[in-house]
């Protein structure tokens, strides 16, 4: 029996180009360096035009250690190259009961989901067993 290697997400990874993911403190300093390690990985895979998966990364990554930090655990930031010219952009963080919901006082803050919403082709919120996983795809060239 052969068994299909799948992404975290349940997705065959035979669909996917290129799969990077790296655990990060869930700091400022670790949503800077996702931030700082997805443009470093778009640009080994070849990507040029990179500015809309750079804010997607940091604005997910930025939700993750503000809202879905817990003490003493890291947060993931995955990537997935699709064949079909779209990049999966996915940041996983250990707080499950704080699912992301936009702002709907935006002059208080929370631009960020707006944002994504706005620069993403699609996204939304998976649960994992532990925490959950914020995804968004965006198109590349």
């Amino acid at each position: 029996m052969k068994t299909e290697m799948t992404t975290p997400t349940g997705e065959p990874a035979s669909e996917f180009k290129g799969v990077f993911a790296q655990r990060l403190s869930s700091t400022r300093r670790g949503a800077r360096l996702a931030r700082l390690l997805a443009v470093q990985q778009m640009r080994d895979w070849g990507l040029t035009d990179t500015d809309v998966a750079e804010l997607v990364v940091a604005e997910l990554a930025n939700n993750a250690v503000t809202h879905g930090r817990v003490r003493g655990r890291d947060f993931e930031v995955r990537l997935m190259l699709a064949a079909e010219g779209h990049l999966r952009i996915e940041v996983s963080d250990a707080r499950a009961e704080r699912e992301p919901e936009p702002n709907p006082y935006p002059d208080e803050g929370g631009y960020g989901l707006p944002l994504v919403a706005a620069l993403a082709t699609a996204w939304g919120v998976k649960s994992r067993s532990v925490g959950k996983t914020v995804w968004a795809t965006v198109a590349v060239p």
